[in-house]
C-alpha cells in the first residue's frame, strides 16, 4: 500500500477513488475487508462462501462508486451492500436446498478456552457452543443479520439499522425476537 494513502481520511480517499485512483480504493477497501468478511462469516458459516462474497462485495463497491452520494459513510455504505449480497445469496441458496437449515461451524467461544478443563467439562462445553451455533444459524435471516451486527460485530442499534436500511426500533425488536428465539431454542442448557 502506498504510505501518503494510509495517513489519508475516509472521505479524501473516497474522493480519490471516485476519479479512478486505485491506490485509494485498495486503501478503503484494505481497512474494512478483515471486518466485513467476518459478518458475512458470522450470517454464512462457511468460509469459501466468505471468502467469495467479501470479494463480490468489493467488486460490486468499485463498479457503484461514482454514484455514492455519501449521505452515510463509506464503511456504512460497503457494510450495506456486503449486507444485502449476503441476505441473497442466502436466500437463493435456501430456495435451492428445498429450505433445508444451514448448519456451519462457525465458532461463538474461543475453543481454546476450554483448555485445562476436564474432558467432561470440555464435553460439555462443546455441545453448548454447538447448540449455541445451531440456534443462531437457524433464526430467520433477518434476525440473524441483525444480530451478527450488535452481537459479533459489537455495532450500535442505530448503526445496525443504518447498514440494514431500518429503523432503529426495527434492530431493537428483531434483536428483542432473537434473544428469546434463542432463550427458547436452549433452555434446556440455560
Amino acid at each position: 500500500m502506498n504510505a501518503k494513502m494510509a495517513e489519508l481520511g475516509e472521505d479524501r480517499l473516497v474522493e480519490l477513488a471516485k476519479k479512478g485512483d486505485i491506490d485509494a480504493f485498495a486503501e478503503l477497501a484494505g481497512r474494512l475487508q478483515e471486518k466485513i468478511y467476518y459478518t458475512i462469516y458470522g450470517m454464512t458459516h462457511n468460509h469459501q462462501d466468505a471468502d467469495d462474497l467479501t470479494q463480490e462485495t468489493f467488486m460490486s463497491t468499485y463498479r457503484e462508486l461514482k454514484g455514492f452520494k455519501q449521505k452515510s459513510s463509506f464503511y456504512t455504505w460497503v457494510y450495506r451492500i456486503a449486507v444485502n449480497l449476503t441476505l441473497n445469496f442466502l436466500k437463493k441458496k435456501s430456495k435451492e436446498k428445498g429450505r433445508k437449515d444451514f448448519e456451519g461451524n462457525a465458532p461463538v467461544f474461543d475453543k481454546t478456552a476450554s483448555e485445562g478443563l476436564s474432558p467432561e467439562g470440555d464435553s460439555l462445553r462443546k455441545e453448548l457452543r454447538d447448540k449455541l451455533d445451531e440456534a443462531i444459524a437457524s433464526l430467520p435471516l433477518a434476525y440473524r443479520a441483525s444480530f451478527n451486527l450488535v452481537v459479533f460485530q459489537g455495532m450500535s442499534h442505530a448503526r445496525a439499522a443504518e447498514i440494514l436500511g431500518c429503523s432503529e426500533n426495527t434492530i431493537s425488536w428483531r434483536m428483542y425476537r432473537a434473544r428469546k428465539m434463542l432463550q427458547e431454542r436452549l433452555k434446556a442448557y440455560l
